[in-house]
């Protein structure tokens, strides 16, 4: 399906139609390690091409501002009741166009410009939309930001706490981009209660996990849950929004639209029900159990091989490697690693000393080589592979490019 849809593209407009098949082609290649990034399954991404693009359909189902919707009403209901049964959520809003998009919602939905948000440093792994000054988060709102210790690099509880009884913010973000390890949204929603704040939380990254029960979810302790469809669901690019409070249900709808988009794009709401209902299948939880394996024993065989760690591990996907014992920015070894035929991404860690065009860190995730079939003795390979590039990569480049052709050999992708 995917070849045929290429080859029709590259004779129906060959510039745009090379560009497809290039990346196409670099994907299977590549080992991607990029945390916020999966392969989709083949259903997923034929839901995203059907012709529910051409449909306009501002408002929700049985309460459209267009005519001949009942198709669509249909679609977006069943992406809503398949999320609400996943995450045990009474309320569910499909339609933001992605995670930032969701945040935006939130943020309109519970606080007004102005306000005082308590939100995760970037730095120490929270995302733009968590209080970047670049961000309309940090333009819009007084933002406070809590981190984590510089001994364990985990979230301090105690220190945020302490933020959250001297600011008294409006709203507490509890999630992360770049944080590997459990986030208790328990301590966060005790916290928040006891300054009369409202708690949001992001989950984003773990959504997968979150949905399959390897992390504990946030939906019986926030007032708004927002997320991706992507990474670790494995679904099309796009957001949601989730509350078990009906108040706020009814303002995060008003706030969706007409408040913050028009008509909602009814063909990845389709490919968002159908990545929903592959959740819902026995399989989807041991795929997450095996993306945590994959992650744990990545950065097992990491670290063996001298690498240090910020936390010094993973409990989810993703894991952030500091580069300094290896004299190495974050720029320096993505450079390294893309030129063999790995995809990862530069990242800051806590106190990082350099800035954010090089910075000190490398984040690497499982769930796209985790959706390829790759195993954790996959794993082990991979830590040597990343090791070889960085110290010796004049001298091994073509090993591991040839490492790298075999192992994605074994499981290609889209066959």
């Amino acid at each position: 399906m995917v070849r045929d849809l290429m080859s029709f593209i590259s004779e129906y407009d060959p510039e745009v139609g090379a560009a497809v098949e290039s990346e196409y082609a670099r994907q299977r290649r590549n080992i991607e390690l990029i945390a916020s990034e999966n392969f989709v399954s083949e259903a997923v991404l034929a839901a995203a091409g059907t012709v529910l693009t051409n449909k306009y359909a501002e408002g929700y189902p049985g309460h459209r501002y267009y005519g001949g919707c009942e198709n669509v009403d249909v679609v977006e209901s069943i992406a809503i009741e398949r999320a609400k049964k996943l995450f045990g959520a009474k309320f569910v809003n499909v339609q933001p166009h992605s995670g930032v998009s969701a945040n935006y919602v939130a943020y309109i939905t519970l606080v007004k410009p102005g306000d005082t948000v308590l939100g995760m440093n970037l730095d120490h792994g929270g995302h733009l939309s968590h209080g970047s000054a670049a961000n309309f988060s940090g333009k819009q709102y007084k933002i406070v930001s809590y981190g984590v210790t510089p001994d364990t690099n985990l979230i301090d509880y105690d220190e945020l706490r302490r933020l959250a009884l001297e600011h008294r913010p409006r709203m507490i973000i509890a999630g992360a981009s770049a944080y590997p390890r459990i986030i208790d949204f328990a301590a966060f929603s005790q916290i928040a209660k006891e300054v009369g704040a409202y708690l949001m939380a992001d989950i984003a990254h773990i959504c997968g996990l979150v949905a399959a029960g390897e992390h504990p979810s946030p939906v019986p302790y926030a007032d708004i849950v927002s997320s991706t469809t992507h990474k670790t669901m494995r679904g099309p690019r796009g957001g949601f929004l989730m509350t078990n409070d009906e108040d706020i249900a009814k303002r995060i709808n008003s706030a969706v639209f007409p408040g913050a988009q028009g008509g909602p794009l009814m063909h990845i709401i389709a490919a968002k029900a159908i990545a929903f209902g592959e959740a819902l299948r026995p399989e989807f939880a041991d795929y997450q159990r095996r993306i945590r394996r994959n992650a744990t024993a990545l950065a097992t065989s990491l670290r063996a091989r001298g690498f240090d760690l910020v936390s010094g591990g993973t409990d989810n996907h993703l894991m952030l490697l500091d580069l300094r014992r290896f004299g190495l920015t974050g720029r320096d070894m993505e450079r390294m690693l893309d030129s063999v035929y790995i995809t990862a991404n530069k990242n800051k860690i806590p106190n990082d000393p350099e800035n954010a065009s090089l910075t000190s860190g490398l984040r690497l995730g499982t769930p796209s080589v985790t959706t390829r079939g790759f195993s954790e003795g996959d794993m082990d390979k991979i830590a040597e592979l990343i090791y070889l590039a960085a110290t010796d990569l004049d001298g091994r480049a073509d090993y591991i490019r040839s490492e790298v052709d075999r192992l994605c050999a074994g499981h290609p992708i889209y066959r």
